[in-house]
């Protein structure tokens, strides 16, 4: 067992990580699989000596390919599963190729008279590429064991007054030494507990019964799988049931987005973010120009705001305040008219161009394009703090912050003066994490053009 230090920062391991281990397993798994699918079809060719399993004079296999990696990919056949369990792994692939060998047969039937191509034929290859595929994935997990030493997962086990022996493979944590009393009305702390868990695929909380509950409202907001060990079910909400050293676990929160679905969302931001930086470019610019012109003070304005797994981090946006009257800990809401606002600063709030800053947190990975808005700690709705109002309000930051999100389409933004200013973004930020599509993400982002100039933007 490796226990961390006195101090709120958990030793890291000078190797990779076990999620970059399995980053680097499934690439080479995509590799073996794709050379298995072209080999199949090449070593049926060659018993004829010919080119009979060809489509215009290329090998069915790279025809094949993308549909059946496109396929694998979209139903997570590239998971930790497929590196557990080698038979479910060779199920979905096996699944993906025969969808694609089904694509095949009926886009030469429908699309074209010119390729024919022998079901037979077809037949022989596609037997060989599926020999090739079971042996490949057999071979492979002996593979993946070895360099993993058979542990898939980074596990942190957080001690709290309960007495527990954590396995060779995790590092243990006790929460006493360094200052993780869980406390849900303590904003600092929170920051503390999702430093800590960074990293890590698994956290499981051994603590006292009756800080069980509490441990389990933090453990939702972390993006990652929490367990709280239980010697009994119990009411925290969980979500399933697993196992560490022998005893019960609850799992009371899971991240939202499994991996291929946190690629598909990154990789719709970097696809929009960097153009739309090159293109925005003269109007940032010419902005940064006038807000110097005005007052004094920095062009960019950054305040810490509340981000995915409830640690910190350095919101950009344009100065629209005098530097003097500047709120860092966002205490006081902007009004309609806040003489703190300068000249310029009403027009680029009002048309929202004062958030293009948040660009580059997006291109950072503070941020995303679409998710819950970020709060600074000091907001408050109804003179009380957000979460004091819902404890829910730590569950929202299981997904990257973003610059747009569903609240906002729904036009609940601007000043919080009334608990239900709080509740109804918090009602939509809560629908939006349950419920994630990538196609939602790209309806938000086009509904979120005909908002930019709002009412309540001031």
């Amino acid at each position: 067992m490796r226990t961390a230090s006195s101090t709120a920062v958990i030793p890291r391991r000078s190797t990779w990580s076990k999620s970059s281990v399995r980053l680097l397993l499934y690439a080479q798994l995509l590799l073996l699989d794709s050379a298995s699918i072209i080999a199949g079809f090449y070593l049926a060719s060659s018993v004829r000596e010919g080119h009979w399993l060809s489509l215009a004079g290329v090998n069915v296999g790279f025809f094949l390919l993308p549909i059946t990696i496109g396929t694998a990919i979209a139903t997570g056949t590239y998971s930790i599963n497929s590196l557990r369990y080698p038979l479910a792994g060779l199920r979905g692939i096996v699944s993906a190729f025969t969808f694609s060998v089904l694509i095949m047969l009926l886009g030469t039937f429908v699309l074209t008279t010119d390729l024919q191509l022998s079901r037979l034929q077809l037949g022989v290859g596609a037997a060989c590429a599926l020999a090739l595929l079971a042996t490949g994935r057999m071979l492979f997990r002996i593979h993946a064991k070895h360099v993993t030493g058979g542990l898939w997962l980074d596990e942190l086990i957080i001690v709290d007054g309960a007495v527990l022996d954590a396995t060779d493979g995790a590092v243990a944590l006790d929460a006493r030494v360094v200052n993780l009393s869980p406390n849900p009305q303590d904003p600092l702390m929170l920051q503390r507990l999702g430093s800590s868990v960074v990293g890590f695929d698994r956290v499981v909380v051994a603590c006292a019964p009756e800080r069980r509950a509490v441990w389990a409202l933090l453990l939702k907001g972390m993006n990652i799988k929490g367990e709280i060990l239980v010697p009994q079910f119990n009411d925290l909400g969980a979500i399933g049931v697993g196992t560490y050293m022998g005893k019960d676990t609850l799992v009371v929160s899971q991240g939202p987005l499994s991996m291929p679905n946190r690629a598909k969302k990154r990789a719709l931001d970097l696809a929009m973010t960097v153009p739309a930086l090159i293109a925005l470019a003269p109007l940032m610019l010419m902005v940064a120009i006038a807000i110097k012109l005005e007052s004094r003070g920095p062009v960019l304005f950054a305040q810490d705001r509340v981000g995915r797994g409830n640690r910190l981090f350095k919101i950009l946006k344009f100065r629209s305040m005098r530097q003097e009257r500047t709120d860092a800990d966002g205490t006081r809401s902007a009004s309609r008219d806040d003489d703190r606002i300068t000249r310029i600063g009403k027009i680029i709030r009002k048309t929202s161009i004062d958030e293009l800053p948040q660009l580059i947190n997006v291109l950072r990975g503070d941020m995303s394009l679409v998710g819950p808005r970020p709060h600074a700690l000091g907001s408050r709705a109804a003179e009380q703090h957000f979460w004091e109002i819902d404890e829910r309000y730590w569950h929202r930051h299981s997904l990257k912050p973003g610059m747009t999100g569903l609240a906002q389409i729904r036009g609940f933004r601007g000043a919080t003066d009334r608990r239900v200013d709080l509740t109804n973004r918090l009602q939509a930020d809560m629908e939006y994490i349950d419920g994630w599509e990538i196609w939602r993400d790209i309806s938000i982002l086009l509904k979120t053009l005909k908002v930019v100039v709002h009412s309540n933007a001031f």
